[in-house]
């Protein structure tokens, strides 16, 4: 039985990752020290046999016995909201919780793939962004801790590549919503349903007109499963390039939630807010095989189905 080690197992994306996983017939060692992730998300995998859980910062030394065949490091906040408010760290898990792991994976012959993240683009001048374009970003901005964070991370997973010769994945991810997000997680599509649902003023930043890409995770998740699997070891954008204004979204999350008398008001847009945000695949569809099957519809209904759990519906 292959034993893979997920870092950030019990976040939004971990935890996906682990039930995949799981289902695959590994032993999953999940690593979460829970100051964004919730246990309630791994809980139904705690009774299993082969899934194990470790309360650990990765930021420290880490050590699993026995042997290990994949990491998985998706440690780290992911929203604004968390990295404004933790911004130490933010950049120690994607500087320290890396090195400590690729360190782990060198000692033990192990295949990692990191999570790294559109992000590293900034705000970008090009459209759509395509792996080989490094990106207009602010290192000193409030966006800045997440954003080098993930790019020393690369290039520290490159390194490591290229001098010690161990096996790595490079998976830039775009942004990603389905259910287990946080209710007060501060990106747009959670903050969006959970005030239509308790029909609150819905909050777009700046006139709306900047973009994004949503991709379903059970797309993500497929995604990244094929990526750990090949043999490909430079960065891959895993994302929706399907491209939609961020006002948009606003009305398509009113015309999905049921009796919502919320209505769309604008506020001032962040300091650094990408204007524009669309991975190109042609990679991922190459290498990998793999493009996006979710419509953005039925991934929004089924996100607004997981959040009116949350709110007593």
């Amino acid at each position: 039985m292959k034993r893979i080690l997920i870092t950030g197992a019990a976040g939004f994306l971990g935890s996906h990752l682990s039930d995949r996983f799981i289902k695959e017939g590994y032993e999953v060692i999940g690593m979460d020290n829970l100051i964004t992730g919730d246990m309630d998300n791994i809980a139904h995998l705690l009774p299993l046999e082969h899934f194990s859980f470790h309360h650990h910062d990765v930021s420290n030394y880490v050590h699993i016995a026995g042997d290990l065949d994949y990491i998985l490091h998706f440690a780290s906040p992911a929203s604004p909201i968390d990295y404004l408010k933790m911004p130490i760290q933010t950049l120690k898990v994607g500087s320290l919780g890396t090195h400590n792991l690729l360190g782990l994976a060198k000692a033990k012959g192990a295949r990692i793939l990191i999570a790294s993240t559109s992000e590293v683009y900034g705000d970008p001048l090009v459209n759509p962004q395509p792996e080989e374009y490094w990106g207009n970003v602010n290192p000193i901005g409030p966006r800045g801790v997440y954003d080098e964070a993930k790019r020393f991370q690369e290039a520290m997973t490159m390194a490591y590549h290229t001098y010690h010769s161990v096996e790595i994945r490079i998976a830039r991810i775009f942004n990603t919503y389905g259910p287990r997000m946080r209710v007060n997680d501060g990106r747009a599509l959670p903050t969006f349903f959970s005030q239509a649902i308790e029909s609150k003023d819905i909050t777009v930043y700046g006139d709306g007109s900047q973009t994004r890409a949503f991709c379903y995770v059970d797309d993500l998740v497929e995604g990244i499963y094929r990526l750990l699997h090949s043999d490909y070891s430079l960065p891959v954008n895993i994302g929706n390039p399907d491209e939609i204004t961020i006002l948009q979204a606003a009305q398509e999350v009113i015309e999905i939630v049921e009796g919502t008398t919320s209505k769309i008001i604008q506020q001032e847009l962040p300091k650094d807010d990408p204007k524009v945000r669309r991975p190109d695949i042609t990679k991922a569809q190459n290498i990998l095989d793999w493009f996006p099957t979710v419509d953005r519809h039925d991934g929004f209904r089924r996100t607004y189905e997981y959040f009116k759990t949350k709110f007593g519906g």
